[in-house]
């Protein structure tokens, strides 16, 4: 089949980027032309398994939900463009995809803008509804939600990561029709289990190999010398990777280590950054965004994965990546974020499945969870590793997640 992804915005860093790139990848393994439309200025640092990379050339603002900086673009909140600057942006967009028609199947990420960009180019298309649009620009604003349910009439299907998008979807938008649920994937054979010391020597080799430092988005310069220094000592070590910002619970997690004898390597940027580094002391490693080639390493030297966010997501995707190795997590029960600890859960032993979630927003019991987590004997601790990497080959591979999105694919090719 020739597939092509339509996504606005990067491929590396957030949720959404690391889908669209992931998904691209695994299509193009499973023998598919793939075509990805999106704004990363170096495509070729990303692994898309073959797919061939377009960049839609667009003369006005980049509509965000997250004001993040970007290369070489000017980003502007969605919900602050006028009509005019939003249909100009989707019709240079449509008009790329367009270019490459004929095609089997189109998938546009995000409800908005993606939506209108798919019945703009005028062939059946699916959306991925991934819950930033909507939690960030689209609640609350009917004239953005109006536009969504216009553009959604034609849709083949809207896939969502969790049943928890499904309901916001529908709070939002008012839309329940055609909607199916897929989770999100992992790559099971990049994150896997590694000895520790294979773990250690390709993660320093890997952040050895970091280019100099241009933004923010880019690790921090000396993350291998740091890493050796910090991952060396013996103390138990829990990681956070995600934004760094009051939403996401950084915070929520630093307050829990002042209960507990464990340190935490810190992986991410945002604007909260210089804060939680003055909060965190010495019992944190703050390393800047790290790639899936560090974190498939940094995974296997960690006891526990942390994701404490206290704001509703799409799904767990960094902690279906942690299980993935190995790397049991812990994550805040609420949102898609459930639909891992419930994963989890089903193959942990009934009297652990307790350990794979806490109270969202609750320091003190996620420092009981961490706790008793790291007091488990290292017979019981290999099981829970074990059982989290079963889970994740089991239900979030990338090839499986890849094949059910085409099992309900389009109407037949566009011409």
């Amino acid at each position: 089949m020739k597939v092509l992804i339509w996504h606005g915005y990067l491929l590396g860093g957030t949720g959404s980027n690391v889908y669209t790139r992931s998904l691209a990848r695994a299509w193009s393994r499973l023998g598919h032309e793939v075509v990805v439309f999106s704004q990363e200025p170096h495509p070729e640092a990303y692994d898309l398994g073959g797919a061939v990379h377009v960049r839609p050339k667009i003369d006005g603002p980049l509509p965000v939900f997250v004001l993040d900086r970007y290369e070489d673009l000017e980003a502007r909140y969605l919900q602050d463009l006028d009509p005019g600057e939003r249909e100009h942006f989707v019709e240079q967009n449509a008009a790329a995809v367009r270019g490459h028609l004929p095609a089997d199947f189109l998938l546009t990420n995000h409800v908005l803008l993606g939506a209108p960009v798919g019945a703009a180019v005028g062939m059946p298309f699916t959306v991925k509804a991934h819950g930033s649009e909507l939690e960030f620009s689209m609640r609350g604003n009917e004239e953005l939600a109006a536009w969504a349910r216009e553009a959604l009439a034609d849709v083949d299907q809207v896939v969502v990561g969790s049943d928890h998008i499904r309901d916001v979807l529908a709070d939002v938008v008012g839309w329940s029709e055609r909607v199916r649920i897929v989770p999100p994937g992992v790559d099971v054979d990049e994150f896997r289990p590694e000895p520790r010391d294979v773990a250690l020597a390709r993660l320093l080799e890997e952040a050895r190999r970091d280019p100099p430092r241009r933004s923010e988005r880019d690790p921090d310069e000396g993350n291998a010398e740091r890493l050796e220094e910090f991952l060396r000592a013996p103390e138990p070590t829990v990681v956070y990777v995600g934004k760094l910002s009051r939403e996401k619970g950084v915070h929520v997690l630093l307050e829990a280590l002042q209960q507990v004898d464990a340190r935490a390597v810190i992986v991410g940027f945002g604007p909260a950054r210089e804060e939680l580094e003055k909060a965190a002391g010495e019992r944190a490693l703050f390393t800047g965004p790290l790639e899936h080639r560090h974190l498939a390493h940094l995974w296997s030297l960690a006891d526990v994965s942390i994701m404490p966010s206290v704001f509703p997501e799409a799904f767990g995707m960094v902690a279906a990546e942690a299980a993935a190795c190995g790397c049991p997590p812990l994550v805040a029960l609420h949102s898609g974020m459930a639909a891992v600890a419930e994963g989890l859960a089903v193959e942990y032993p009934p009297e652990h499945r307790e350990l794979a979630s806490f109270a969202s927003g609750d320091a003190g019991d996620l420092a009981k969870k961490l706790a008793s987590l790291l007091a488990l004997p290292s017979s019981e601790r290999k099981t829970l590793s074990q059982a989290a990497r079963r889970a994740a080959v089991e239900r979030w591979s990338w090839e499986n997640v890849a094949a059910l999105l085409l099992s309900r694919g389009g109407r037949g090719p566009a011409t």
